[in-house]
């Protein structure tokens, strides 16, 4: 089991050089590309606390472990995309982040579990112009396929948010909505809408038992 965190990664990358890039890499038959589970962190990972500050109050929500467990024993790369808006509104410092973000790897090692790479995007909403990674913009998951060799058409994107599956569906990914945090609201409003998510789950077990079947189905003859 990995033990060693991951570093914190954000968008480095315009969204026009990221799609070049990508593009190129596709067309690179020497280049292995693979899935992954792309999963957001409030409300999907750990309890919904709105500006979550503080170590001692991370919560992993019930079955994430096994969840996150099932899928290292899979071998498919679990990435963490998540707004932090909070770092750009001035109201979380970097220390209080990084403070969070370990103890949710704590948190996920003590349950035999853990992600392979962590991206953010800490800007405010409108407070950047120039930022294509704030969620359902799809900067953070543009920048982990490049940075990992990830095949988004064959990849998944888990929240409980809009946003989250907006990015997802951008990109070509399968969606998958968690009604966990704010799952149950976001389903309503999906549905009225008519727009359906590839998978809706009442955890995130379940959502990764489904991915596990897509991926064994796509694999097979």
């Amino acid at each position: 089991m990995k033990t060693r965190r991951p570093l914190s990664q954000m968008m480095r990358l315009p969204l026009s050089a990221l799609e070049r890039d990508l593009t190129q890499r596709r067309s690179n038959p020497q280049i292995h590309l693979r899935p992954a589970v792309f999963v957001d962190r409030d409300g999907t990972l750990n309890i919904e606390r709105g500006y979550l500050s503080r170590p001692e109050e991370v919560a992993l929500l019930p079955t994430v472990g096994k969840a996150l467990g099932l899928l290292n024993r899979l071998g498919i790369p679990v990435i963490v995309i998540t707004n932090q808006s909070a770092l750009g509104r001035g109201v979380m410092k970097w220390a209080e982040f990084e403070a969070v973000t370990a103890a949710l790897w704590q948190a996920l090692q003590d349950a035999e579990a853990f992600y392979d790479a962590l991206y953010y995007c800490p800007h405010a909403p409108n407070g950047n112009s120039s930022c294509g990674c704030r969620k359902p913009q799809p900067g953070l998951l543009l920048q982990a396929a490049l940075d990992l060799n990830l095949d988004l058409g064959r990849s998944f994107v888990v929240g409980d948010k809009r946003s989250d599956l907006e990015a997802g569906r951008v990109c070509g990914c399968y969606t998958v909505l968690v009604r966990t945090g704010w799952g149950e609201e976001t389903h309503r409003e999906m549905l009225a809408e008519g727009w359906e998510p590839d998978c809706a789950a009442d955890t995130l077990l379940e959502a990764t038992r489904w991915i596990e079947l897509q991926l064994g189905s796509r694999a097979s003859p």
